[in-house]
């Protein structure tokens, strides 16, 4: 059978026609057996959710019949749930799988990255997770998902994208491990040295489709160089990018593990510091002064080591895991102690996706109340994308994204690692 470009095409906008559909302005009447509103209120009793076109109309007590004449295309039963804000996930990586085969640079196309990562996209919906930031991927491949998922042609999360990192040469997030042809062959292009060229990237980001810029200030634990996980830009480097993207309307996120770079990077006015192993009093004090927020991926570490000793990290990379377990541990409690804001992120793409709410229990295991740590995965992540009048909460006007789960996530958060309804933008995700 011989299947045309033109049918194909056909084909795939018939599909996401049909896809699409569940948005069209259709009233949903959700049945809850109770609500939580945000994570500062407290569990109402039987309540009623409507949703039209998206978007949460009412939410009013009881489950009887509607009022004011409102009529219900279709009603959900969710009468012995807990509903609740969808959760928001501000650094994971949908467009890979964990492992340590870095040579994969080499030898895979961007375009896999798409088809990874709509699988990825619906395990991690599926997990409770309304809203992801991706923290860094291929030129084209996240900006494709976001479309993806956004018009409804495949089932996710509302995708915040950064796309490629901005680094420094040589450094993490620049391809290295390689031979120097081959390292040049797959330079994605957002490399920069001093102010001048990385203000210039920034740019060139923002023009191609960045919803926030992802730099790595200092190295990683799992680049292939052992040295380097102190700062990667120069002061007036990091300067020059926080506030060209700031003039622009965008905000930063670092990747940083060493305690001067997490330091100069909140001093330079970058907003969220992704990891922060290596955080000390003096880069903790920067970041409250500065209003930085710490996004701490205890999964991260979680899920690597999971893999030590089985062959699946090089030696140097290894070494570098090791190190830094004992450091991770204390990791918020650290950074809590001297009044810095702590949001929710995992990494997910480092571990497996679909875990991402393990993070929840780990946050909680560091002085975290439930209540604390359910607000950071929805009010204080919404305020950190700068969307908190659209998710993080159910009310009237918001984004219908909304889940179910068994339990009180305020009395025990863990409750949400199993989430038995999803709802995005007004789509039931089955």
């Amino acid at each position: 059978m011989i299947v045309t470009t033109r049918w194909m095409a056909g084909l795939a906008g018939a599909l996401g026609t049909v896809l699409a559909a569940p948005l069209a302005a259709e009233t949903v009447a959700i049945r809850a057996g109770s609500v939580i509103t945000d994570a500062a209120s407290e569990p109402s009793g039987p309540a009623t959710i409507i949703v039209t076109d998206g978007r949460i109309v009412s939410i009013t007590p009881g489950t009887g019949p509607l009022a004011n004449g409102v009529t219900a295309d279709r009603e959900i039963d969710l009468g012995s749930k807990t509903v609740l804000p969808g959760l928001i996930d501000l650094h994971t990586h949908l467009t890979g799988d964990p492992g340590g085969d870095f040579w994969k640079e080499a030898t895979e196309p961007d375009e896999w990255g798409v088809v990874v990562g709509a699988k990825n996209a619906l395990v991690t919906v599926r997990a409770g997770f309304t809203t992801v930031r991706e923290a860094g991927s291929g030129t084209e491949t996240a900006f494709a998902l976001r479309r993806g998922t956004a018009e409804g042609v495949i089932p996710g999360p509302r995708i915040v994208a950064a796309g490629p990192a901005l680094a420094i040469i040589g450094g993490h997030a620049d391809v290295n491990g390689f031979r120097p042809e081959v390292n040049e062959l797959l330079d994605s292009g957002f490399t920069c040295t001093g102010a001048i060229e990385c203000a210039a990237k920034v740019r060139l980001a923002s023009q191609n489709g960045s919803d926030v810029i992802k730099i790595t200030a200092t190295g990683g634990v799992l680049s292939q160089q052992g040295r380097g996980l102190e700062a990667h830009f120069t002061p007036e480097e990091m300067k020059a990018i926080a506030d060209t993207a700031h003039s622009l309307g965008l905000k930063v996120m670092a990747h940083a593990h060493g305690a001067r770079g997490i330091q100069q990077a909140a001093e330079a006015g970058i907003d969220s510091i992704e990891h922060g192993t290596y955080l000390d009093e003096a880069a903790a004090r920067a970041m409250k002064a500065n209003g930085t927020v710490l996004v701490p991926t205890l999964m991260a570490l979680e899920g690597v080591s999971e893999g030590l000793g089985k062959g699946v990290y090089t030696p140097v990379v290894e070494d570098k895991i090791r190190a830094v377990q004992p450091l991770m541990a204390t990791l918020v409690s650290r950074a809590r102690e001297h009044g810095v804001t702590v949001v929710f992120g995992t990494d997910a793409g480092v571990f497996q996706h679909g875990r991402n709410a393990e993070e929840l229990g780990l946050m909680r295991k560091q002085g975290m109340s439930d209540r604390e740590v359910l607000a950071s995965a929805t009010t204080g992540a919404a305020t950190v994308l700068g969307m908190e009048s659209q998710i993080g909460k159910l009310a009237p006007g918001y984004s219908a994204d909304i889940i179910a789960v068994d339990g009180n996530p305020l009395a025990d958060v863990t409750v949400l690692e199993e989430v038995d309804f999803v709802m995005v933008r007004g789509r039931v995700i089955e």
